[in-house]
């Protein structure tokens, strides 16, 4: 490929990228699909229909991801999630901060672009803070004080922290095929428990788990694949096109909502382009309004007390400096990131629900003495 062509397969990037948020989005939208609502349900009602479909989404993007690799339509070395270097306490460390502080903020990242687009301004407040805080962390005052301490601990695995890799360095048997059958075996287990109650198998939980799980396969695609160029015509290296990590891509929110508020301040440097993490908040937003407009759940909210809109704020930034210390959000670990069985990410998911009912308790403690 030559220069000339990169313009327009970069914008065939954005445009499915965006694309398939747009229906990310609505889809949230219509069947409420959210971590910390599934986590809160469980808590408070013991109703678990919520956290089936995200064990739908699991074992859909799993079987995606990893059928994807064993077809070569990308390679699974391209994903920050499987680098070599396994941060484990940024992992626990950030993940408990997340995951506490979605509680705070009654909602993780991914679920207040789709408020937004449902008109609650409560959410924008929130996506704002988190921003700020996620941009600081990345680059600012508390990405020094990231990279100083968390992140000098780690454990350094050559072969990468992906499963099927671990596996494939001590047992005989190739990464891919030990990639499919982890994927088809956690795939059956989480199925299994999800579908077999009666609850499990209505056409809401199907189709959230089902949709998300396929949406965020077809972005490892577009990005992993549609997007990789093995030489850069400008560099002459491999190239992921239009992503901010470098790295093939797909639906995570904390850091591109950074970047996305970056893009809108600094619109007129010509060095700051479109990506496909900004392009994907955008059309999460955008999806969710449509479907809020559809149905005729779209209203407006703002917050009513002032210690809701501390709560609120105190908790958007635990999640954007806990989301980028961990690498990613729920969204981004508990779906994207476990989908490419990395260890890494299982760690970072078991700490964001440790965090979330560490949360829960805590508001439980603090509504008992009021």
């Amino acid at each position: 490929m030559d220069e000339s062509s990169l313009p327009a397969l970069m914008h065939q990037v954005l445009a499915a990228a965006f694309g398939l948020a747009v229906l990310f989005g609505a889809l949230c939208q219509r069947t409420r699909f959210c971590t910390m609502g599934a986590v809160s349900d469980v808590y408070a009602m013991g109703d678990w229909r919520r956290a089936r479909m995200w064990m739908v989404a699991m074992a859909a993007a799993m079987l995606g991801f990893n059928g994807l690799v064993a077809l070569g339509q990308v390679d699974p070395a391209g994903s920050i999630y499987t680098a070599p270097r396994l941060l484990w306490l940024s992992a626990v460390l950030g993940g408990l901060l997340f995951g506490f502080g979605m509680v705070l903020a009654s909602g993780c990242i991914s679920r207040h672009l789709v408020r937004l687009g449902g008109g609650n301004l409560k959410s924008l407040v929130v996506l704002l803070v988190a921003a700020v805080a996620a941009g600081a962390t990345l680059r600012g005052l508390t990405a020094v004080l990231r990279v100083a301490t968390v992140e000098k601990v780690f454990v350094e695995l050559p072969a990468g922290q992906a499963l099927p890799t671990l596996l494939a360095a001590a047992f005989p048997g190739g990464a891919t095929a030990w990639g499919l059958g982890l994927a088809a075996a956690a795939a059956v287990a989480l199925l299994a428990w999800a579908l077999l109650p009666r609850e499990g198998r209505s056409l809401e939980v199907v189709l959230a788990g089902l949709g998300v799980g396929v949406l965020i396969t077809a972005l490892w695609w577009v990005s992993g694949h549609l997007g990789f160029l093995p030489e850069d015509p400008r560099t002459l290296e491999p190239v992921y096109l239009a992503t901010n990590s470098r790295h093939m891509e797909s639906i995570s929110t904390i850091a591109p909502i950074a970047y996305a508020l970056d893009w809108l301040l600094m619109f007129s440097d010509q060095s700051k382009t479109l990506t496909l993490g900004i392009v994907s908040v955008a059309g999460i937003v955008v999806g969710a309004a449509l479907m809020a407009w559809r149905d005729g759940s779209f209203r407006w909210e703002g917050f009513g007390k002032v210690g809701d809109l501390g709560l609120h704020l105190v908790g958007a930034a635990c999640m954007g400096v806990g989301g980028i210390v961990a690498m990613g959000c729920t969204i981004g670990h508990g779906i994207t990131g476990v989908s490419t069985l990395s260890l890494g990410s299982f760690i970072a998911l078991a700490a964001m629900l440790a965090g979330a009912w560490l949360g829960l308790r805590y508001q439980e403690w603090r509504l008992a003495r009021s």
